[in-house]
């Protein structure tokens, strides 16, 4: 069956470009909500393959998009490395700080893949109902982003607990990078094998280092992901989004053997379409504001995508993920225009 988005990723442009939305599968859908609630926590909807599997495919009913993405969280690998994690109402990820180098070396190497089984058994049940022609995305966190959180304990501004240790603690911080880079290949290796046909690797505070720390934090580490990832897997597809990385995207695309980019809703059009879609297919970047707005915003901020990036290899999505007060009538908005 054709895949659109893997033609993309194949360095191909369709006439209508696939469509998808990170975060898709989320709190502005009434359906999420209800099961959600069913079950109870974020980290239970996460490790119930039923549950899971059913608010995967609940996006793709209701918009057909071209593509699925895995519902997860980018903290299951620290979860699955040991660490509390816990999603608190209103406040997002809670984790026990990593407050020195002892704390950070003593953490175990080994990501427990019993702990992760509950999700290879989803990507089994959305594999077996997911209509033939829509692509079905697995991920991951970045070393650098998921590190911030192990570090701080939650998220913050600036992520400046994280930025203080790395400059104190290098060689500490590079020892959980260089764990985290090995749980997370496994990982998405696991996920190919259970049957996802492309991956994403979400960066999401790769735009707050400065350009040295930039490309030892962000860069190296997905390089030696993808790398591990393709000695098990030589054909994996793999769309990496440092969000935020600005004019340093053009290094990290020539650096990183990756299929496509994603990038943010933040970044000159012309500089990405000329500098950057020119190297490797792109996907993105409405502006998730855009969306809520509606009405003739929306529809100047999609032409405005189209026209930019729809000549070459492309793929329509977000800048980031979709927020939960955005109005289904304005997914549809933005999917009608996209589709003509």
């Amino acid at each position: 069956m054709n895949k659109s988005l893997l033609n993309v990723l194949n360095g191909q442009r369709e006439k209508i470009p696939p469509v998808w939305m990170m975060r898709q599968a989320g709190r502005y859908l009434p359906e999420y909500r209800a099961t959600r609630e069913k079950a109870g926590s974020i980290l239970n909807l996460c490790f119930n393959p039923e549950l899971a599997a059913e608010v995967t495919l609940q996006p793709i009913r209701r918009f057909g998009f071209d593509a699925a993405i895995l519902f997860s969280d980018i903290l299951v690998i620290p979860y699955a490395l040991g660490r509390r994690v816990e999603f608190v109402t209103g406040e997002g990820p809670k984790l026990d700080p990593i407050a020195d180098p002892q704390t950070a070396q003593d953490i175990g190497k080994e990501v427990d893949h019993g702990v992760l089984g509950p999700i290879y058994e989803t990507i089994q049940r959305v594999k077996a109902d997911l209509p033939a022609e829509v692509t079905f995305l697995g991920f991951c966190g970045a070393p650098w982003t998921v590190a911030t959180y192990m570090i701080a304990g939650h998220g913050t501004p600036d992520q400046e607990p994280a930025r203080m240790f790395a400059y104190r603690h290098p060689d500490a911080f590079n020892d959980l990078v260089q764990t985290l880079v090995k749980a997370s290949s496994e990982y998405l290796i696991q996920q190919f094998k259970a049957g996802v046909d492309a991956v994403q690797i979400f960066d999401t505070w790769a735009g707050i280092l400065p350009p040295e720390e930039f490309a030892r934090w962000c860069i190296a580490p997905v390089r030696q992901i993808i790398l591990n990832v393709r000695d098990e897997i030589p054909d994996a597809k793999i769309i990496a989004f440092p969000r935020g990385a600005g004019s340093g995207l053009e290094r990290y695309v020539t650096e990183l053997p990756i299929d496509a980019v994603g990038l943010d809703w933040m970044i000159d059009k012309t500089f990405a379409r000329e500098r950057i879609q020119a190297l490797k297919p792109v996907q993105g970047n409405l502006d998730p504001v855009a969306l809520i707005a509606g009405g003739r915003a929306l529809d100047d901020a999609v032409d405005a995508v189209m026209r930019a990036f729809s000549d070459g290899p492309f793929i329509f999505n977000l800048g980031h993920g979709i927020t939960p007060q955005t109005p289904i009538a304005h997914v549809e908005q933005m999917l009608k225009r996209v589709r003509g």
